[in-house]
């Protein structure tokens, strides 16, 4: 049994063990009918909320490689209809926890056949292109539902949605974001996964060794876009009004700096993006209130770019280095060595210690055979 505990890479389970403590400890607080602070609950569903909008985005930007601008629509296409579907489902079970399954399950599949509309003719784009055509489709969706009737879903003054449980919606909201990390995590290590990554390496390449790049992209913005739509219903269910408004160009640049912050490709690093700057926002909200309230933009944009000086400035590269979690955890937890475990891949070339760098061996100039016996005769000239 220990033998087997020894070999699971516990750094893969990392992310699922805090955010099941999180949810496990406070849960179980909320079940046995501890009342606990309004706010605290709030910002748990707000941070939840933008953890699967990070995950999923980091899919196709991180993973597959593709730049999207679109990602609030697809949560704008969850938020109207699920909020929909929960107020048509309201007077017959309540607003319980199957309005909600039933709410988040249409709401999703919406998001994620629109996901695959656009996603047919968009991803035979490249670069900017297709981050203009994701835009556009945001911005679209947003003009769609600003502009309908009253009766339907609103019009400007938003969609009345009933709101959830605020003791219980953040258990729902951790259990969903768990649920984000297994279908990205598995799906990232399977052969689909690969594929997906061997497209964002080298498309050519992908398309030689014989990927189907159209079926692996369009497969890819498709799971991005159907947990799009989750986040999207449960921010319907944390409020009491859906506008359109807060779905605009701003909140997908906002998700798109939670994954450019995490770290490009990185799961751990788009959930630690995304709460802090979810945490962030809501304190600057709170601290700065009346005329103070202009300066939030400015101090956001401020802390943005000191993260980013700090992760990618060359001359903090040793601190940072010698300073990460990653190096106290070591200092505390020293792992013990065997001597006797020898890895198989303890004689890579590129974790052999040399005493002449690389540069050095490439720089040398070679001398054919022939070349050095003729400059033997001739008294070395």
């Amino acid at each position: 049994m220990m033998n087997k505990l020894k070999k699971v890479r516990w750094n893969h389970y990392i992310n699922y063990i805090v955010i099941g403590i999180i949810t496990l400890v406070f849960g179980i607080m909320a079940l046995c009918g501890m009342r606990l602070n309004s706010s605290l609950l709030f910002l748990f569903e707000k941070i939840a909320i933008s953890v699967i909008l990070a995950v999923s985005l980091s899919l196709v930007v991180g993973f597959l490689g593709e730049l999207s601008l679109g990602h609030a629509g697809f949560m704008c296409v969850g938020a109207y209809l699920g909020g929909k579907i929960s107020t048509l489902l309201a007077p017959a079970v309540g607003n319980t926890w199957i309005n909600l399954i039933i709410s988040l399950i249409v709401g999703g599949c919406i998001a994620a056949v629109c996901g695959i509309i656009i996603g047919i003719p968009a991803l035979r784009l490249r670069g900017d292109y297709l981050a203009i055509v994701t835009l556009a489709f945001g911005e679209i969706v947003k003009s769609i539902f600003q502009n309908t009737s009253a009766e339907s879903f609103g019009g400007a003054l938003g969609l009345e949605t009933p709101r959830y449980d605020k003791q219980y919606l953040f258990i729902w909201a951790f259990l969903l974001v768990l649920l984000t990390l297994s279908v990205m995590q598995n799906f990232i290590r399977s052969k689909h996964g690969r594929a997906v990554t061997a497209i964002r390496d080298n498309e050519i390449a992908a398309r030689a060794t014989g990927i189907n790049v159209t079926k692996y992209k369009l497969l890819a913005f498709t799971i991005s876009a159907f947990f799009a739509g989750i986040a999207g219903v449960l921010y319907s269910f944390s409020n009491y009004n859906v506008q359109s408004a807060k779905f605009g160009y701003n909140y997908s640049i906002e998700i798109l700096v939670m994954v450019v912050l995490g770290g490009m490709g990185s799961i751990n690093g788009s959930i630690i993006a995304a709460a802090l700057i979810t945490f962030l926002n809501t304190k600057l909200a709170t601290i700065l209130t009346g005329d103070l309230a202009v300066l939030q933009n400015l101090l956001y944009a401020v802390i943005l770019i000191a993260i980013v000086i700090y992760n990618n400035a060359p001359g903090l590269k040793s601190f940072r280095e010698k300073y990460n979690l990653t190096a106290l955890l070591h200092k505390i937890i020293k792992p013990r060595v065997d001597p006797s475990n020898i890895n198989d891949d303890q004689a890579k070339w590129d974790v052999v210690p040399t005493k002449i760098e690389m540069n050095e061996v490439l720089s040398i100039d070679l001398v054919p055979q022939d070349k050095q016996d003729y400059q033997r005769k001739d008294g070395g000239k």
